[in-house]
């Protein structure tokens, strides 16, 4: 970013990659935060669930806050290391605030729904329970220990899969009339998900076919051993957060679904079966809506008008590079 004699200006109209540009322009157009998102209207649907589908959502909820933090605090530090622009170093910044917006956003929902008590079981659970630390820890070793490549590789297998086991409690609990808002907010971060995962999968890309043959063989080797290891503990949170209420296959067809798409960033083939058409409709449909709350005070709606709030499609809600 710097020689020996001047420190360089970034100059916008001076673009070395152009997605560069175009990532730039999609993130700030769909600026959000959750102050905008009426938490409170969810609290007499909150109220009929039952202790099961609560301590589930607090899990699920805890989860999600644990690995956002670990993408706004080790993994853009680490990205930026390799960043080939100063516009990529840019649009990697967006991206770390973000998912400190999406971190933070949990906890709104939590300050809504639950209790002090009750919010601090949940980062007691979070901060110590194996199944979800091995993720988190398996990634942050990566991201400190492993390669260029590697590290962009293990940040796309966490925002394009590991997320989803997590998404899919509130996409469903929408698809059946109940809390909306909180869907509202997941759909927000799902829309950002997709440009971080599609946009650091294209850069991965980028470094990965300029490899000689043999050490494009051994990486993509690497990647698959990895997902597959986090699939299968993933697989085990699953069944330890809806078990009891009986959406753990349906849950582990989403997630597997998911892992295809990651794969499909990286530019790699499939390694499940999973396709659309076997993840539960009411799901698929909760991702391809667009946003619908509005304040009619501010006239910002939770797309916040900065650019229309498209509906996500399957094929672009993780590619729409």
């Amino acid at each position: 970013m710097t020689n020996n004699t001047s420190y360089q200006a970034i100059n916008w109209n001076a673009i070395e990659d152009m997605i560069d540009k175009l990532t730039w322009e999609k993130l700030t157009e769909q600026f959000w935060l959750d102050t905008r998102i009426p938490l409170s209207n969810d609290l007499d649907d909150w109220r009929t669930l039952s202790a099961a589908e609560k301590d589930m959502f607090g899990k699920v909820f805890g989860g999600l806050t644990l690995l956002d933090t670990l993408q706004s605090e080790d993994a853009i530090e680490r990205l930026r290391l390799t960043a080939r622009t100063q516009h990529e170093e840019a649009v990697l910044n967006n991206i770390q605030f973000m998912e400190s917006v999406h971190a933070k956003s949990y906890s709104s929902i939590f300050s809504t729904l639950n209790s002090k008590a009750e919010i601090e079981q949940i980062f007691n659970w979070t901060n110590n329970h194996e199944v979800i630390q091995y993720k988190a820890l398996k990634i942050n070793d990566i991201y400190k220990n492993g390669t260029d490549l590697q590290a962009k590789a293990a940040s796309v297998l966490l925002e394009s899969f590991l997320f989803y086991s997590g998404f899919f409690a509130p996409l469903y609990y929408l698809g059946n009339n109940k809390l909306a808002n909180v869907a509202e907010i997941i759909k927000l971060i799902i829309r950002d998900e997709s440009v971080h995962g599609t946009y650091i999968g294209y850069k991965f890309q980028l470094g990965f076919d300029q490899l000689p043959e043999a050490e494009q063989a051994e990486l993509k080797n690497w990647v698959y051993e990895v997902l597959f290891d986090l699939y299968q503990n993933e697989s085990k949170f699953t069944q330890m957060l809806y078990d009891e209420i009986g959406l753990t296959e349906k849950v582990k067809v989403f997630i597997r679904y998911n892992a295809n798409k990651a794969l499909q960033n990286l530019g790699f083939d499939p390694l499940f079966p999973d396709t659309a058409d076997d993840v539960d409709p009411i799901v698929m449909n909760g991702i391809s809506t667009g946003t619908s709350n509005h304040d009619f005070f501010s006239q910002v709606g939770n797309g916040y008008l900065l650019g229309a709030v498209e509906a996500m499609s399957d094929s672009d809600y993780t590619q729409w590079l």
